[in-house]
């Protein structure tokens, strides 16, 4: 019989692989927030969780450390932190209400999460189809998703009133943004967004606006930011539509 072969990491992975550990903590985290009933502490994990899985990659690209193991944790992580944690944290926040249909809605979101996460990982093993050479991604990923799918919360959480936003509402858009996430929608990849030269030096001022806009309104920086994405979704689909001629993989 073969020896089977030791696995082994290399050193500059390791930075990488913690962060995204961080992000998947932060993500049950969350859940646990959410159990004890402290909403707003669980939708920031959420958006910490997010903050994390930003950074693993753009940590690993200048470390040189990128792994197929990685890619695989990533993966994992994404699916706890951005498809399990969001669809119970809305789950017991309000869909619990609607008794089996709430969960049932909740597990809708939880496999799309999974299910777009594994179209992403074949994606890249095999050919990529023309939306992600244009530098496009199919469907929302995943961490903008669990943005949009506690939009709800946000809204309440910015109005101070928890009845703005009913059950059956909820569920409903918790429905829609699974859609999303699966579909082959063109969406932005904000990684492979190229800005002018001139644009720069502006867009890297705009950071510590949008950081002390979090500071001090939290709740109504996260909704605006969640609209202006939902707003972006039909000028990627036209963006695409220009770059590429043949729309059928669509």
């Amino acid at each position: 019989m073969r020896e089977q072969k030791g696995f082994s990491l290399p050193l500059r992975a390791m930075v990488p692989n913690a962060i995204t550990m961080l992000a998947l903590c932060a993500g049950l985290t969350g859940i646990k927030f959410a159990i004890a009933g402290r909403w707003e502490a669980a939708v920031f994990a959420v958006v910490i969780a997010g903050v994390f899985d930003g950074m693993d990659g753009s940590v690993a690209r200048l470390l040189k450390g990128a792994t197929k193991f990685g890619a695989e944790l990533d993966s994992l992580s994404d699916v706890v932190a951005f498809g399990i944690a969001p669809a119970l944290i809305l789950f017991m926040w309000t869909l619990n209400e609607l008794g089996g249909i709430g969960w049932v809605i909740a597990l809708a979101y939880a496999g799309c999460c999974a299910l777009r996460l594994a179209r992403f990982n074949a994606t890249l093993e095999d050919e990529k189809p023309a939306a992600l050479a244009a530098g496009f991604l199919m469907g929302v990923p995943a961490p903008a998703a669990a943005g949009l799918a506690l939009f709800p919360m946000m809204i309440s959480f910015w109005t101070a009133k928890d009845d703005i936003i009913t059950p059956t509402l909820t569920a409903i858009y918790l429905a829609f943004i699974a859609v999303l996430m699966v579909s082959r929608l063109p969406t932005f990849s904000f990684k492979a967004l190229k800005l002018r030269p001139s644009m720069r030096f502006p867009m890297m001022a705009l950071i510590p606006l949008l950081v002390a806009c979090l500071t001090i309104w939290p709740w109504k920086t996260l909704c605006v930011v969640s609209l202006l994405y939902l707003i972006s979704l039909p000028f990627s689909y036209r963006g695409a539509k220009k770059l590429i001629a043949d729309l059928s993989i669509w």
